[in-house]
């Protein structure tokens, strides 16, 4: 924030001459910026130290009677440190400007903090004297001699995404095995959707074989968690005098049945049409951002298509309202998961397995609900 004296026509005339003798301090320093993206190459940029633009500073404004002061204090409001750099002319005259530094509780940090108070002092400095410490990163000074060509990159294709950064191949490694120990020791009663949902976000920051194994080791955690529920559910059907039919035999009791009609190949297996189960897709995070509430995206990829049909239900995930019509607008939807590193197939299956519908009493309820309807029908 820019402050100054009620009048500042003295000081800016003084400082006006010196600016003509003002010089852009050497740049004899080299900084790197590391890019998160793998994709990204890192920049090196040039600039000037503190001590030296100070030299050139002092010596040039103190002819003009001009005094440089710069002094920190603490914001009570927002607990932040600020430098204010002060230019200060004998006839009282004075120009000022105040730089967020760091938060208060970098004074446990001292050198992050000398460091932030140190970059803070060069770029307060150097911009109310009006000189240039450092290389302008959008067009970089060039070195002696012909320039480089330009580093020519293929823009990102359509629907290319902004993901969390990728992990380097080592570290990439290290936390594969560490999902991959976490999995294991999961007993078969463990949510293993709620599991899933957590480690989202760092399966996604594996490379690309990483991901895969750690997808394949679920999908078989998964499965092996199917069967031991179903040896479970036929125990206590054989331990029953009636035993009842299992839910999922239920639900296809309340689907009309169709006459065979002899094809020569063999029938499509049905597709599952359930509210309630699209209701609970719905009550589920976001698989790409977390956030709520969500629509029930069907899977395109997941079964054959047909003519107006959508696949089946239990092929549903949860995606936000900006990430399912960021899905339909890309066009390729193997590749929009791909890009994401997500495998959604293995989440629809856990969703459906946890699914309400599979609760013999909703199933009851639906059968009551649709004898109710075939009664009313055959009444009117």
């Amino acid at each position: 924030m820019h402050q100054a004296s009620e009048h500042i026509g003295a000081i800016a005339a003084a400082l006006a001459r010196a600016q003509a003798d003002l010089t852009n301090p050497e740049k004899t320093l080299t900084a790197q910026i590391r890019s998160p993206f793998l994709r990204d190459d890192d920049r090196t940029f040039r600039y000037a130290s503190l001590a030296s633009g100070l030299d050139i500073v002092r010596k040039t404004l103190s002819q003009q009677e001009i005094a440089t002061i710069q002094t920190t204090r603490v914001e009570q409001v927002t607990g932040h440190i600020h430098l204010t750099t002060l230019l200060a002319h004998s006839s009282g005259e004075w120009i000022s400007s105040d730089w967020p530094v760091c938060a208060a509780r970098d004074i446990e940090a001292p050198h992050r903090m000398g460091a932030a108070l140190t970059y803070a002092r060069r770029y307060a400095l150097f911009a109310l004297v009006g000189i240039a410490g450092e290389d302008d990163l959008d067009a970089p000074d060039t070195a002696a001699g012909s320039p480089a060509p330009p580093n020519l990159k293929a823009s990102p294709g359509k629907g290319a995404l902004n993901r969390a950064p990728v992990l380097r191949p080592g570290e990439s490694a290290a936390l594969r095995e560490q999902l991959l120990r976490q999995l294991e020791a999961l007993p078969a009663s463990t949510d293993l959707l709620s599991w899933a949902m957590a480690s989202l976000p760092l399966k996604n920051s594996l490379q690309e074989p990483d991901a895969r194994h750690v997808e394949a080791a679920y999908q078989a955690k998964l499965e092996d968690a199917g069967r031991a529920q179903a040896e479970q559910t036929a125990d206590l059907g054989d331990a029953a005098s009636l035993p009842a039919a299992p839910a999922a035999d239920a639900e296809a009791a309340l689907q009309p049945t169709l006459p065979e009609a002899g094809l020569a190949y063999p029938k499509e297996p049905s597709r599952k049409r359930s509210k309630a189960h699209l209701l609970f897709v719905r009550e589920q995070p976001c698989l790409v951002c977390q956030q709520t509430p969500c629509d029930a995206h069907h899977l395109k990829f997941a079964q054959a298509r047909a003519l107006g049909r959508k696949v089946s239900d239990e092929f549903t995930v949860p995606l936000c309202r900006a990430h399912h019509q960021e899905l339909h607008q890309h066009g390729n939807e193997r590749a929009w998961w791909a890009n994401l590193q997500i495998a959604p197939l293995p989440v629809a299956q856990e969703l459906w397995a946890a699914s309400p519908v599979h609760d013999p009493a909703n199933v009851a309820v639906s059968a009551a609900s649709l004898a109710a309807n075939l009664d009313s029908e055959a009444a009117g």
